[in-house]
């Protein structure tokens, strides 16, 4: 996990323009380093560096003697560098997993290059010798990227928006600054003024398709094929090993985050099994955050104990939750109501792992509601096909609504975040399964995930079948949620007059609560004007919802009151 940033064509001083780069500083607390481009004075790269892999030749822009004009600034994790090497005979000059860019671009192109790796990945890619300028991300977006193009050629690029927002250019007062789409490669035309011009923004992999990199993994082929509900199974348990696996990749130390739920706990078990099989020498620490009495700090310890993890917990109180939530909406860039809420938990647990530990690296279990159709509303869904239809959609917008949560929440206090639940491998194989057997079975969801770790040991019984629960809701005690007390405070904050005239104020995605209304009064305050970075609340379907929080909706009180 890392910071970059890029300026192409600037009109204004770099040494004033590079002041907007210390924006994302939190990103990579180790090292800074700012870079003038040869023979183009007004281009330049800032890096901020969380040294994770090779602390001797890790800094950025990565620049080899074989490849002279090219420049690489990067953020992620190649989890396929060592075999892409085996395969192609690559001759890497560092240990840095992201010099496989270079040397796959070099072989075969800026499509090649983004298709065959396998791993989270945002990366600027200058090639001074054909006048290029390349971006890309990673298929679900895990590692975030924004970028900013002005009509003449100026283009800005970062890690996050708050280093663009202030940039400064000659011809416009506020560049347009927005996220660079998930699964994408952009290529640039890099002018002899600097100045860029776009050519094409291309989507290199869907995640439904099996991704190119498959060919050269560690399980190359599954050991059946078919549907049968016990290969199905079986191959879950392997591909989703394989992803947690591949990502032991780390020279800093290893944590995990854990909730108590079925995914943050599945995770912390494969992790501290496999940790164990490749002679790990410290303990796993888990972490888990909750008010006095939540459902997750009770669970989580059950976890902790059956495993054997070295586990921490946070208790914070709601007054320590409110007083975070502007840092938390800076961090976020967004004034979504369920995202706002389930970081302030991430958030207060990432700083405290970060003050009171030395773990780096941390694993967790986003992704698996949206592809294994966790959330409760799925439960109403007219058909296994349009539940289909809708964890493809979620997952399509990931990175705007709970990868964009777990990433900004753990590099604000600069750590890695790792998710293998969101593993291509993985993701493909599970979205390959016929509709029928993915939806929730007898009132349980995830039933699929469940059923296929049945036997495994991993995990305690109640664990493994335990309910879904909302990471806002979790954190607090059943008698009353955590969103109850954000309501409850926000309720003296918000005048009455101010929401009825929400509309007029804020015409796109107009509050319609005192507590959106405070998100989006924070998040204005400063990002003014730049709503549309979130398109639409995350809100569920089928149901005739009026707030995102699970334990407002039908079936989780019916569950409760039993």
């Amino acid at each position: 996990m890392c910071g970059i940033w890029a300026l192409f064509g600037s009109d204004e001083c770099l040494s004033v323009q590079c002041l907007s780069a210390m924006k994302i500083a939190h990103r990579g607390p180790d090292a800074f380093r700012f870079e003038n481009v040869n023979g183009f004075t007004n281009c330049c790269f800032g890096f901020h560096r969380l040294a994770v892999v090779d602390q001797l030749y890790g800094m950025q822009p990565i620049r080899v003697k074989k490849f002279p004009y090219l420049w690489l600034c990067y953020n992620g994790e190649i989890y396929n560098f060592k075999q892409l090497q085996k395969q192609f005979g690559f001759e890497y000059q560092t240990l840095v997993d992201g010099e496989v860019i270079l040397h796959l671009y070099n072989r075969g192109g800026i499509e090649q290059t983004a298709s065959m790796l396998d791993g989270v990945f945002a990366f600027i890619l200058l090639d001074t010798a054909n006048r290029k300028v390349f971006l890309a991300r990673d298929t679900y977006g895990v590692r975030p990227l924004f970028k900013v193009l002005t009509d003449d050629g100026f283009l800005g690029v970062c890690s996050e928006a708050k280093g663009l927002i202030n940039l400064k250019h000659s011809t416009s007062l506020c560049p347009k600054v927005e996220p660079f789409l998930p699964g994408h490669y952009e290529v640039l035309d890099l002018k002899p003024s600097g100045k860029v011009a776009s050519v094409e923004l291309v989507k290199f992999h869907s995640y439904k398709d099996e991704p190119l990199h498959a060919a050269c993994d560690s399980v190359e082929t599954l050991p059946s094929a078919g549907f049968d509900l016990e290969t199905v199974k079986s191959n879950i348990r392997i591909l989703f090993e394989n992803a947690v696996r591949k990502r032991l990749m780390a020279h800093r130390r290893i944590g995990c985050l854990l909730s108590g739920g079925l995914d943050s706990s599945l995770v912390a078990a494969v992790l501290l099994k496999l940790m164990k099989e490749i002679n790990i020498s410290y303990p796993l620490q888990t972490f888990a955050i909750g008010m006095e009495n939540s459902p997750d700090l009770v669970a989580a310890r059950k976890v902790a104990a059956h495993i054997g993890s070295e586990h921490h917990e946070v208790i914070f109180n709601s007054e320590e939750g409110i007083q975070a939530i502007e840092e938390v909406i800076f961090s976020l860039e967004t004034y979504d109501i369920t995202t706002v809420r389930a970081s302030i938990g991430m958030y207060l647990v990432s700083k405290y792992v970060r003050k009171k530990t030395d773990s780096v690296v941390i694993f967790s279990g986003e992704g698996s509601d949206e592809l294994t159709q966790g959330y409760i509303y799925f439960h109403k869904a007219p058909s296994p096909e349009e539940a289909a239809e809708e964890s493809e959609r979620l997952l399509k917008e990931l990175y705007l609504f709970d990868v964009l949560r777990a990433d900004r929440t753990t590099a604000a206090h600069g750590l890695e975040l790792r998710v293998p639940f969101l593993d291509h491998r993985f993701t493909s194989y599970y979205l390959s399964l016929p509709a029928e057997l993915r939806i929730p079975k007898n009132g349980i969801e995830k039933y699929l995930l469940r059923e296929s770790f049945e036997d495994s040991n991993l995990l305690p019984k109640e664990i493994l079948w335990r309910p879904k629960e909302a990471f806002s809701d979790g954190i607090a005690s059943v008698k009353k949620s955590w969103f109850s007390f954000l309501q409850d405070y926000i309720d003296q904050q918000i005048d009455d007059l101010l929401l009825e005239k929400a509309v007029e104020k804020y015409p796109f995605n107009p509050p319609k609560t005192k507590e959106s209304y405070y998100y989006r009064q924070i998040f204005e305050k400063h990002y003014p004007g730049q709503s549309n970075w979130l398109p639409h609340y995350w809100m569920p379907r089928w149901v005739k919802a009026t707030d995102p929080s699970a334990r407002t909706l039908k079936h989780y009180k019916s569950a409760t009151q039993e």
